[in-house]
């Protein structure tokens, strides 16, 4: 193929991606299920304009590093310090039993042989999909309610930054384990080492941005600086201790949330995030999703994979609160808030696709269960919210 032949790839992939991600949006549907269904359009699926290549898979990859940078950016860490405990105890319960429930779900329909086995790392992996938790759309619910700020929203927002964060690690031991880059405790010791190294790194790059960007004003140097430390901590993560490279990214990401042009840096960011790589990324997951298994099995499948997901946030999430010493009124809130996936289970179910633990077909339920969890959510939150005055505390 003719190397110029890459810039009609892109020019189809990014026209498309945004203009149904925006088609989407209109309709109240997340952007990124708009650019996916884009790639599905454009792609083998259908029209065959665009083939998946290795430079496209490249510049995926890129877009989703930056992706998590941003997360990690956007996080509010004086928030997540704030709730602390109850938020923390959310989190683990909403990666646990959706990790379990996914696993179980998986070996129902496949088959799922001893522990160490390539269908139980198959199993495990459908379960760690199901531990992401997207709280833009719930968040967007509780601002358009006045309810952030209250005890019930501030919970729910630090507990689904956790649940992410816990998300990803177990996704690098997962990754780490099946890929045979280590034993469980082999993986474990360098996750916890690398954990370390970012805390002391992170302290020390703080301090440093902090004093030298105070001194010389707000200027691109910032969003240079930052985006090289995203990619060289991205680098060090899987490079030197095996971690995935979105781990070390969103770290990174974290490391700077605090400082004072956080969100100045955080939108220089998205210029070529949003314009560029991200679309080329959700696209992509459309161009390597494939129907060929697709079969009464796989949609009854489909179903139960929505449904598990959402019941075992609910559930989950729902007890923890519960046990945190919210009402069920409260907790019930909560877990509902908790059922919302979107980018993040598709970064992970991406890194599972090159591992050989996800067939490209298993891209299509998360598309839906995506799809579902945005639209009923703020149904529901709006539901049970709907006695309460617009703008009471909890």
């Amino acid at each position: 193929m003719e190397a110029y032949m890459i810039f009609k790839d892109l020019a189809i992939l990014i026209l498309s991606a945004k203009v149904i991600g925006l088609l989407m949006q209109k309709i109240k549907i997340p952007q990124v299920v708009g650019e996916i269904l884009a790639g599905l359009l454009v792609g083998p699926c259908l029209f065959n304009w665009v083939q998946p290549t290795d430079f496209l898979a490249e510049m995926s990859e890129i877009g989703v590093v930056l992706l998590m940078f941003s997360t990690g950016l956007g996080t509010n860490l004086k928030q997540l310090i704030k709730v602390g405990p109850v938020a923390l105890l959310i989190a683990c319960f909403g990666v646990f039993i959706p990790l379990v429930s996914g696993t179980f779900l998986y070996g129902a329909f496949y088959g799922m042989d001893a522990v160490g086995t390539e269908s139980f790392y198959k199993a495990v992996f459908i379960g760690v999909i199901l531990t992401a938790t997207s709280v833009s759309i719930t968040a967007n619910v509780l601002m358009e309610m006045n309810k952030v700020s209250t005890k019930v929203g501030t919970a729910l927002i630090g507990a689904a930054v956790m649940d992410d964060v816990i998300g990803v690690i177990v996704l690098t031991g997962v990754l780490g384990i099946s890929t045979g880059k280590g034993s469980i405790g082999n993986v474990l010791v360098k996750t916890v080492l690398f954990l370390i190294f970012a805390v002391v790194a992170g302290i020390l790059i703080y301090k440093a941005a902090n004093v030298y960007f105070n001194k010389h004003g707000r200027s691109h140097r910032e969003s240079i600086f930052s985006l090289a430390l995203c990619f060289g901590m991205a680098f060090v993560a899987e490079h030197f201790f095996g971690i995935a490279d979105i781990t070390g990214a969103y770290l990174a990401g974290l490391i700077l949330c605090s400082l004072k042009d956080a969100e100045y840096i955080e939108s220089k960011m998205n210029v070529g995030d949003y314009l560029f790589f991200s679309p080329i990324f959700f696209a992509s997951i459309g161009l390597k999703t494939s129907f060929d298994g697709l079969d009464k099995n796989f949609l009854q499948f489909c179903i139960c994979f929505v449904a598990v997901a959402l019941i075992a946030k609910v559930a989950g999430c729902g007890l923890a609160a519960k046990i945190g010493g919210f009402d069920w009124g409260d907790s019930l809130k909560i877990g509902v808030g908790m059922m919302t996936r979107g980018e993040v289970a598709l970064v992970v179910a991406s890194k599972g696709l090159p591992a050989g633990l996800v067939d490209p077909i298993i891209f299509t339920a998360v598309i839906i269960l995506i799809l579902c969890s945005s639209i009923l959510t703020p149904v529901l939150l709006k539901i049970l919210y709907s006695k309460e005055p617009l703008a009471s505390a909890d």
